[in-house]
């Protein structure tokens, strides 16, 4: 492959930090290559000393002649007099840029919703970076570096984001740096991964879910202090191996290798445990809405929602930016009363909201760290085991030092983790996550769901996250066309409704000849219904197979009489889970329609 770019011995050092000492690396055509690491720890600083943008104190980088480098940097500013088209296309006349089929998908991929002549000052800051992507995304270049590119785009975004880039530039042409959290990108468009930490820059083949094998591998050698760091990414390719049919059946590592090491792990949660104790907590009634609306003026927002939210039950929920998510949570938490039919919340819900806003913490802005979580509970019990708020802290990645730190002088990260360890030390029973990825690196968000994979309670996500919907929810809904639509498919479900503009049959006013074979509003909310039941009781089979598997192994195997008795029973198990699947995939298809 052709060599484009080299940084070769390199060195920084900041008056409080040093970021990189010695660190070589280089790009060739065809590279696909992913950045991660901790906040702080120089992801972002590679990136611009390669693109020229900083200089390093030291060493050196070298770019192969004619070599075309385009950036996305966090802090790029736009002319806030410009208008949007401006901004994009430059002063390319119309016809060449609208007769570029690549420019028009990257228009329709990312500012569709844009007035093209509108003044950028007027846009909102998640406008603006995606009008400043657009911009990076049309210039032809050999390297393209994005840093964050995912911020702001909602899951259609990120999944047209995605397939651009895979389809940018023919294979071994063209190379891609990316900096982001999002481990699903990461693992879709990544053929390389570079860890920055302890001012090195480790190399790591393959996506995202090779990089967490090899650092497993890494962990394993290491000294008895990175143990708990191993047992969290263990954890982790567990989920990946078991959890994502779709990422596991890329050979981006060895399979049998990830087996192995995951042979003693236990999946990431005991959902029968989790519910039992949900139900202790909360009792069986959560929130109930019964055909719930809401219109502002003559904008209706919601309508014929009806949803009864479990004890113990972990949902992600989908929709575009504007389509009625915050609406849904603020009907759930109470704060919004609905136009028509009913809210109904249980005698013991205590729900809390982990916000974007991060409005919990300015009170105590000048206080402590170890001041603020000391006038709480002094114990957290997380999967059987008590842990103190420091603990806890540490759990999320604080160091004792840092206990120290007045919150105000805390980064985005730490503020964002001290606000989740808040509200879970006030033992909500409800807990709603509204964008919680905002300012963590992959090792704080891994952290995080560590800690509520053991939280007994029931979870709603709101998220463009697509990796953290997957890891710590166990179904997913959409809000689409002023309803809510149950996804059996999950994500990809979501996205081909999307891309087809598909929404239910009740969202739409039927003419007098509409179609015989589409469903009511009553026909789709019992085939709902069935495909939950149906989703539950396929989880409980599963579990009745496994048990029977392993009475199967541990039997004596020379009575050949209680052998086959098991092997019946078995059988009788696999048939049902055999019958309600077609069942399930009869439900699906006819749901889709």
């Amino acid at each position: 492959m052709v060599h484009l770019l080299g940084a070769e011995h390199l060195q920084l050092e900041f008056p409080t930090k040093a970021v990189f000492d010695d660190v070589t690396v280089g790009i060739a055509a065809g590279d696909r290559i992913g950045i991660v690491g901790r906040n702080g720890d120089g992801k972002s600083t590679l990136m611009k000393i390669m693109a020229g943008r900083m200089q390093s104190d030291a060493g050196q980088v070298t770019v192969r002649r004619d070599t075309r480098i385009a950036m996305l940097d966090q802090s790029d500013a736009l002319d806030l007099d410009d208008t949007v088209g401006h901004s994009i296309v430059g002063d390319r006349d119309e016809f060449e840029w609208a007769g570029d089929a690549r420019i028009r998908d990257i228009i329709g991929g990312l500012v569709s919703d844009l007035d093209w002549d509108a003044r950028i000052g007027d846009l909102s800051g998640g406008q603006q970076r995606r009008v400043a992507l657009a911009r990076v995304l049309i210039d032809d270049c050999d390297i393209l570096m994005l840093d964050e590119p995912t911020n702001h785009l909602d899951i259609e975004g990120v999944h047209w984001l995605a397939k651009h880039l895979n389809e940018r530039w023919p294979p071994n042409e063209g190379a891609l740096v990316v900096v982001t959290h999002d481990r699903w990108f990461l693992d879709e468009v990544c053929t390389r991964m570079w860890e920055v930490h302890d001012r090195i820059v480790e190399e790591f083949e393959g996506g995202y879910a090779a990089y967490v094998l090899q650092r497993v591998e890494r962990d394993r050698q290491a000294a008895i202090a990175e143990q708990k760091r191993q047992n969290l990414m263990r954890k982790e390719l567990a989920w990946l191996r078991r959890g994502a049919p779709a990422r596991t059946s890329k050979p981006k590592f060895r399979i049998e290798a990830a087996n192995q090491l995951i042979a003693d792990v236990p999946p990431v949660r005991n959902p029968i445990e989790l519910q039992r104790m949900a139900v202790a907590r909360l009792g069986k009634d959560v929130v109930d809405l019964e055909t719930a609306a809401v219109a502002f003026g003559d904008r209706q927002v919601l309508h014929d929602v009806t949803w009864r939210i479990a004890p113990g039950e972990r949902t992600g929920i989908l929709g575009v930016n504007g389509a009625g998510k915050s609406t849904l949570l603020r009907l759930i938490t109470g704060e919004l009363s609905p136009t028509s039919g009913r809210v109904k919340h249980g005698k013991t819900v205590r729900i809390a909201t982990l916000s974007q806003q991060l409005d919990e913490l300015k009170e105590v802005a000048d206080d402590r760290v170890f001041e603020v979580v000391g006038r709480l509970k002094r114990t957290y019990t997380a999967a059987g085991d008590e842990m103190t708020p420091s603990q806890l802290l540490e759990r999320l990645g604080f160091t004792s030092a840092q206990l120290q730190t007045p919150v105000r002088d805390l980064s985005g990260g730490q503020k964002r983790r001290l606000q989740l360890l808040l509200i879970l030390l006030d033992e909500p029973n409800v807990l709603i996550l509204d964008e919680p990825t905002n300012d963590l690196d992959t090792d704080m968000l891994a952290a995080m769901e560590d800690l509520l994979d053991t939280w007994p309670g029931t979870l709603l996500v709101v998220s463009h996250d697509r990796y953290l919907l997957e890891r710590i929810t166990d179904q997913q809904y959409a809000v689409i066309g002023g309803t809510l639509r149950h996804l059996p498919g999950g994500v990809d479900e979501y996205l081909r409704l999307s891309a087809h503009g598909t929404a239910p049959a009740t969202t739409q006013a039927a003419p007098a000849a509409a179609d015989s074979s589409r469903l009511s509003g009553a026909e789709r909310r019992s085939l709902e219904k069935e495909t939950a039941a149906i989703q539950r009781r396929l989880t409980k089979l599963a579990e009745e197979l496994t048990a029977v598997d392993a009475r199967l192994a541990a039997h004596d195997q020379s009575d050949y009489e209680g052998l086959t008795e098991i092997g019946h029973e078995r059988s009788a198990v696999q048939d049902e889970i055999d019958e309600l699947e077609l069942r399930w995939l009869e439900l699906a298809e006819r749901l889709e329609n």
